[in-house]
């Protein structure tokens, strides 16, 4: 019996033509055990050995041994994303703390990194657990990714863009997630793997379809404008620049 790749996805709607393309691929299917899970929990199945292949906070790829980028489709943004905010009730230059989002590895970095080299900010870091969104208040603000932004948008006098920030600060787009392995993975199973994973961004319109009813958001929008999948040359450049900057930013 052939041993299966283990292979974990982020949970979120941004992922949704990724996740169609796969099940839509029977050949890949029989191959893969598939698990969902939020982004920095993708990191840690990776980096445990517990999945082989994830699509993971890029900030993570030099903590994974022997890590090898699967593909050409990623998780990025040309500007704007709309699901990767700093909500405060508060300019910049006013805040005093910042509550990281504990769902997040990539955009926690990326709030280091801006702060740091591009607002020029002294704030205190805070790490959080579920609920920490509640305590965004006074010069107490919060880093919130994924869906749940979707909700908060709109709800706080300020509110940044993170995408949007790098894009002010670099010219360059952005890459928050790729596939990456810990293993040498076949060349069978590869191909496969970009063969679905390509149908289901070229088929992003059937795919949104079955989502339909996702609260508060306009999926077409989002998933046509906001994200951008491709993983090329530029964004390339971007994600090698960003892991440049993380090696000056010291994790908390």
């Amino acid at each position: 019996m052939i041993e299966k790749i283990k292979l974990a996805a982020v949970s979120y709607l941004n992922t949704i033509p990724f996740i169609y393309g796969i099940e839509q691929s029977d050949k890949l299917l029989k191959s893969i055990d598939l698990r969902l899970e939020f982004p920095s929990k993708c990191a840690d199945l990776l980096k445990s050995g517990q999945v082989d292949l994830g699509l993971i906070p890029v900030a993570e790829i030099p903590n994974i041994p022997n890590a090898q980028i699967i593909g050409d489709f990623c998780i990025g943004a040309k500007g704007k994303v709309n699901t990767v905010m700093l909500y405060s009730d508060c300019p910049l230059d006013d805040i005093h703390t910042i509550a990281l989002d504990y769902q997040s590895r990539t955009s926690a970095m990326l709030t280091k990194v801006l702060a740091q080299e591009f607002w020029k900010i002294n704030v205190e870091f805070k790490q959080t657990s579920e609920g920490y969104i509640n305590k965004i208040h006074g010069t107490n603000a919060g880093l919130v990714i994924g869906d749940r932004a979707f909700d908060l948008n709109g709800k706080f006098p300020y509110q940044y863009d993170l995408s949007e920030e790098w894009y002010k600060f670099t010219g360059l787009p952005f890459v928050f997630a790729c596939w990456v392995a810990n293993k040498p993975l076949s060349n069978t199973f590869t191909n496969a793997f970009d063969k679905a994973t390509t149908f289901g961004i070229q088929n992003k319109s059937v795919a949104i379809r079955g989502h339909s009813k996702a609260a508060n958001v306009n999926l077409v929008q989002y998933l046509n404008e906001d994200i951008s999948y491709h993983l090329d040359s530029l964004k390339r450049k971007a994600l090698e620049l960003f892991l440049d900057y993380i090696k000056s930013i010291t994790v908390e």
